[in-house]
């Protein structure tokens, strides 16, 4: 299990990274929000351990980062004792526990332990619809057993509505995902790259899977039509 650690006081990170890499796990370790951001960008993780006070960027704007490019794995915060707006706002925005300093270390095990059994039992490798089939580890998808090759935010915006399949998503959630972490502001990039998606994974093939609900948003279903 790789586990990736966002902490800015230098002595906890590197007791955190011996301690943890002892007991079996990979572990990286960031000291600040910004490396943190570029060691998310780089490389898979299966659980994030992210302080909420972080210089240049902070623990919850990268959660939020996480949470908004469809990444699924736990995140488990650090916190101070008297953070409890932070602790109440991470927890809204999707992270799975917090601790708050000081800890113990057989007390983060302990969560690391849970959080690690949970995602065992909640992660979906492989998402199916009809025919179309992505593999979320390898980043490959597939429709009649054809291989499509999709570029990074193709295959952000996908995955996300097959997640959800069966459920309206609006752009909004869409214009989020697909956007890179500094964005602000309207653009068409979900129009451009739902017509992308379309030309892929939709064109060649009868059955047609991604469809607009107009008002709305995006909705990824088998049309019975």
């Amino acid at each position: 299990m790789r586990i990736l650690i966002v902490e800015d006081q230098e002595r906890l990170r590197t007791i955190l990274k011996e301690r943890l890499s002892v007991q079996g796990y990979m572990v990286d370790a960031a000291k600040d929000g910004e490396e943190g951001l570029s060691y998310i960008q780089a490389t898979t993780y299966d659980l994030y351990i992210l302080d909420i006070m972080l210089p240049h960027i902070s623990g919850l704007a990268l959660l939020k980062y996480l949470r908004n490019h469809a990444y699924h794995q736990p995140v488990l915060l650090l916190t101070a004792k008297d953070a409890i707006e932070d602790r109440v706002t991470g927890l809204d925005q999707g992270a799975d526990d917090y601790l708050v300093k000081p800890f113990a270390f057989e007390e983060l095990l302990a969560r690391i332990r849970s959080l690690l059994r949970r995602k065992e039992h909640e992660y979906q490798e492989t998402l199916i619809l009809d025919d179309l089939t992505l593999n979320r580890t390898t980043k490959e998808v597939y429709r009649n057993q054809q291989a499509i090759s999709l570029t990074k935010k193709e295959y952000i915006i996908l995955e996300y509505l097959m997640l959800h399949k069966g459920e309206v998503i609006s752009r909004e959630s869409l214009e989020n995902i697909s956007s890179t972490f500094d964005y602000e502001g309207y653009s068409n990039v979900v129009d451009v790259y739902i017509r992308f998606l379309r030309k892929k994974v939709d064109d060649p093939f009868q059955t047609k899977l991604i469809h607009t609900v107009r008002g709305y948003g995006y909705v990824m279903k088998v049309n019975h039509d």
